[in-house]
């Protein structure tokens, strides 16, 4: 019994030992990183680090974080953040955001608010943290431009995944709850007589990369997209209904060269809504409407379009007319 008790303490001490010596090598790591981030030319500052979870996990509070790349124009502020992960399961993390937070992009300021934040990710601990799979919940999530009201959701789900034997390949999925527009883009679409909330707002895609998300990614350039296969986008809006599949390749410079298949149902009402908007102008939303009527009329049903939409020699053709051109698919 003696003996037994004796093991135990030291074991007990051992373990111990081994939190202690890993907190501080855990909170060295981040201060580390953020070192080099600044002297790179970010601002990456954080009134507290902290690293508690004795004695099976490394609980880490950043306080008042501010991560800012002068390179890409992207900002994120928070009053705090927190990565949480067991002691004995290093590559698996929790990420926790707070209530209100701020993300600032080359454009402009944004305001995100929600009731939970919280992501989980796995990944490869052999190649330089290498995504595998993860997992984002946020409930009662709102989004508000700077000095607009907000669009607001009950829960957006998000998920991305590894393929098996793939090495830049993920399965991408996303979905948004009672999605509400803000009423600034009501009023600018005008959208009398639309219900408040979508009734769908989900994606379901395969996205090949040039390389695997992993921390470079963060530290020095975004892996760009090479291959998309949209298995289903849609969004419906009241009776507007709106579906994309398809396949497209991106070459070295962003442009897309492939088909989707695009399914429009009241159709006419989305174009006078892209007019009102001013995405197009008036003139081309009649040519536009001209040649989609034919096309609705030939397949049987004039409120529905079933159609593809080629990319090629940079622009999008519908048919053999070209409608406009291709955007370019580049992550900054």
């Amino acid at each position: 019994m003696k003996r037994l008790l004796i093991a135990i303490l030291v074991a007990a001490g051992l373990w111990a030992g081994y939190w202690v010596v890993g907190s501080r090598g855990v909170k060295s790591d981040y201060s580390d990183w953020f070192d080099a981030r600044r002297a790179e030319g970010w601002s990456a500052d954080y009134s507290d680090l902290a690293v508690r979870g004795f004695p099976n996990r490394f609980d880490t509070t950043f306080t008042d974080l501010v991560l800012a790349d002068p390179t890409t124009g992207w900002a994120w502020q928070a009053p705090f953040f927190q990565v949480f992960r067991l002691s004995y399961k290093p590559n698996h993390v929790i990420a926790i955001w707070p209530d209100q937070q701020l993300i600032a992009t080359p454009g402009d300021k944004f305001d995100l608010s929600s009731a939970r934040m919280q992501a989980s990710l796995v990944t490869d601990p052999k190649s330089n943290l290498t995504l595998n799979r993860a997992n984002l919940v946020a409930d009662t999530l709102q989004i508000a431009q700077r000095g607009h009201d907000a669009t607001t959701m009950t829960a957006l789900h998000a998920a991305v995944q590894r393929q098996v034997g793939e090495t830049a390949l993920y399965r991408v999925a996303l979905a948004a709850d009672d999605l509400a527009p803000s009423s600034r883009f009501r009023t600018l679409v005008q959208s009398d007589g639309l219900p408040r909330t979508l009734s769908a707002f989900s994606a379901d895609l395969q996205v090949g990369f040039d390389r695997p998300w992993d921390l470079s990614a963060i530290e020095q350039s975004r892996p760009q997209p090479r291959r998309i296969d949209v298995k289903l986008a849609e969004a419906k809006w009241g009776d507007l209904e709106l579906a994309l599949a398809g396949e497209l390749d991106i070459d070295d410079q962003g442009r897309p060269k492939g088909r989707l298949t695009v399914k429009a149902r009241n159709w006419r009402e989305m174009l006078n809504m892209a007019v009102a908007a001013e995405a197009i102008s008036q003139g081309f939303a009649d040519q536009l409407e001209s040649g989609l009527n034919l096309i609705a009329g030939l397949a049987g049903n004039p409120k529905t379009l079933d159609i593809p939409l080629d990319f090629r020699r940079d622009l999008v053709f519908l048919g053999p007319v070209p409608i406009g051109a291709a955007p370019l698919l580049r992550l900054r």
